[in-house]
């Protein structure tokens, strides 16, 4: 796990690996659909909190039994500040925006962050920045971005509407937690631990659920929430977004940046937001236009260039 780009070892299953993106490309399409659903009775903090807090326990106490040693200082702190950029920040930023855009938008949106990978990945700049294909990809991506947001941005640069604003503001919330994903994925990359895939996913969702829980505190989440608002949906999607999204989903991310590629595990990008758009039109009652369609498929574009130029130069 010393190179980003390489990843693996023959000895890993191909099964374990297909049904590994499997998992990531499928489940966590259909987490944007959960997450707005939990959000309507319940604040962003608390969601947050028990989503993570409650895989996060699990998945220790699951590693615990299995013998794994679980207090290791040197493998914790990496671990933790790996959740905290892609759980607290990169998913947190995923939640709060969907109170004010439609689920599909925000998967739509995230599709965009393989770009930042390559972005961000300075010690590979030379090498990315030197490809046509993954410059051209980088601005066709945000190229589409705009396409995707432009009656948002339109409709509030002519109107007075607080909704659309808070749409806008939900542009950058979504960028900065697209970049915190990236940087701890990452950072998660390069950054090897001693812990198993499980541990360290399960130390990252913890520290993620503790965050949540201060913030709210901070924010007077807590002292204004009432668990009887919950409402049976929201329940539900609670149990799916620890037992398939986190449990399942996040270990399945975590195990994948391990044996393969990052830039390969990003490819989830091209099917969570179809499976988001799906999910969000057809039982959510969320529309998406031909102008909003053709944003989503500019984007993927991109990120195919993006993909496609690395592929090429790693023959």
């Amino acid at each position: 796990m010393n190179s980003l780009e390489g990843g693996g070892s023959s000895s890993v299953s191909a099964i374990k690996i297909i049904a590994a993106f499997a998992v990531i490309y499928i489940v966590w399409g259909s987490t944007f659909f959960f997450i707005r659903m939990a959000v309507q009775t319940m604040p962003v903090t608390v969601m947050g909190t028990l989503r993570f807090t409650l895989a996060g326990i699990l998945m220790l106490c699951w590693c615990s039994f299995n013998g794994e040693r679980l207090w290791t200082l040197r493998n914790i702190l990496p671990a933790v500040l790996t959740g905290l950029l892609l759980l607290y920040i990169g998913n947190g930023a995923v939640a709060w925006s969907e109170q004010f855009l439609a689920s599909s938008l925000v998967a739509v949106f995230v599709a965009t962050s393989p770009m930042w990978f390559v972005i961000l990945d300075y010690s590979k700049w030379k090498e990315n920045f030197s490809s046509k294909k993954t410059i051209a990809g980088i601005v066709l991506g945000f190229a589409g971005i705009l396409l995707l947001f432009s009656d948002n941005l339109i409709h509030t640069f002519s109107s007075e509407s607080k909704g659309n604003k808070w749409a806008v503001l939900s542009l950058g919330v979504l960028t900065i937690g697209s970049v915190s994903w990236a940087a701890g994925s990452l950072y998660g990359k390069y950054k090897a631990t001693g812990f198993s895939g499980s541990l360290n996913a399960g130390w990252q969702m913890l520290a993620a659920g503790i965050a949540y829980a201060l913030t709210g505190m901070f924010r007077s989440d807590w002292s204004n929430f009432h668990w009887q608002d919950i409402s049976p949906n929201g329940w539900g999607a609670i149990a799916y977004l620890v037992t398939m999204g986190s449990l399942l989903g996040y270990s399945a991310f975590v195990w994948l940046l391990s044996v393969r590629p990052a830039t390969q595990v990003s490819t989830h990008a091209y099917v969570n937001p179809v499976i988001a758009v799906v999910l969000g039109v057809y039982f959510a009652g969320e529309t998406i236009t031909g102008k909003q369609i053709a944003g989503l498929a500019v984007i993927l574009g991109g990120v195919v260039l993006v993909n496609l130029a690395k592929y090429m130069r790693s023959l």
